[in-house]
């Protein structure tokens, strides 16, 4: 019987999710109102730095990433990792020019 019930998953609730939701409207209107403001070179980071935390956000509850198994995150985790270095090696070559 319970092998039955092993791959059922996880049941996550509208409510999460409208929240969730809600969260990333924020965070979208926090960057138009940051995009209107002259930060200088600072403007590209901090715009990245709400992109980061949007698509953190939408990884974790709207793809379910959160309730997967360890190993999975690690490898998730470790290609971003080298997403994010590779961008930054691209900033600072692009900056240094």
């Amino acid at each position: 019987m319970s092998e039955r019930f092993e791959n059922i998953g996880h049941i996550v609730s509208y409510k999460l999710f409208a929240i969730v939701w809600i969260v990333l409207l924020i965070l979208t209107g926090v960057t138009v109102a940051v995009a209107q403001v002259d930060l200088g070179p600072l403007n590209i980071w901090v715009a990245l730095t709400i992109a980061s935390l949007k698509s953190g956000l939408v990884i974790a509850f709207f793809m379910h990433m959160k309730y997967e198994q360890p190993l999975f995150k690690i490898c998730l985790m470790t290609a971003l990792v080298i997403l994010a270095i590779f961008i930054g090696f691209t900033f600072l070559d692009v900056l240094y020019r």
